[in-house]
């Protein structure tokens, strides 16, 4: 039972080219065919990897801007609000010990939104991921850890920033 390049599905980890990746046109049968869709696959990873960083930041902005508003809701003064802007974390309370103590941010359409679609994003990459690695080939599979280990590698630092500047 070999692979073809009608794209028979081999059950067992291996490297010959004939599986479907994702679509049913897209059957690379040649060595550079699999070159090119294991780039594709790579250069797919490292996207992953730059959303989850961005949105790690943007999470953190997101905070940031939601006491601001959630601390401006409860009259807050202004050296309050730039308190707020530059990080301060409160020593008394007041105002912005209200604000940190808020356990849930306020619902935020441009923020709130936002973070929807880039989870779907997330969501719609983890499962071409999953699919690819269901091909069972190797140069996949390989591929793609490859690809998420450079781009943690080169975004993971942006996104423990992000999570350190959150709070």
């Amino acid at each position: 039972m070999g692979s073809s390049s009608s794209g028979m599905m081999i059950p067992y980890l291996h490297f010959t080219p004939g599986d479907y990746l994702l679509f049913q046109a897209w059957i690379p049968t040649s060595a550079g065919a699999m070159v090119g869709a294991s780039i594709g696959l790579f250069l797919l990873a490292l996207v992953d990897r730059w959303i989850a960083a961005s949105r790690a930041i943007m999470e953190a902005h997101w905070i940031r801007r939601a006491q601001i508003a959630y601390a401006a809701k409860l009259h807050a003064s202004m050296s309050e609000i730039e308190a707020l802007k530059s990080g301060a974390i409160p020593k008394e309370p007041g105002v912005l010990s209200a604000v940190f103590m808020r356990r849930a941010p306020p619902f935020i359409p441009s923020h709130d939104i936002s973070r929807g679609f880039l989870h779907a994003v997330q969501a719609a990459l983890g499962f071409t991921f999953m699919l690819a690695v269901m091909s069972f080939n190797g140069a996949f599979i390989i591929a793609i850890i490859v690809g998420l280990g450079v781009g943690e590698t080169l975004f993971g630092r942006f996104a423990s920033l992000g999570r350190q500047h959150g709070h």
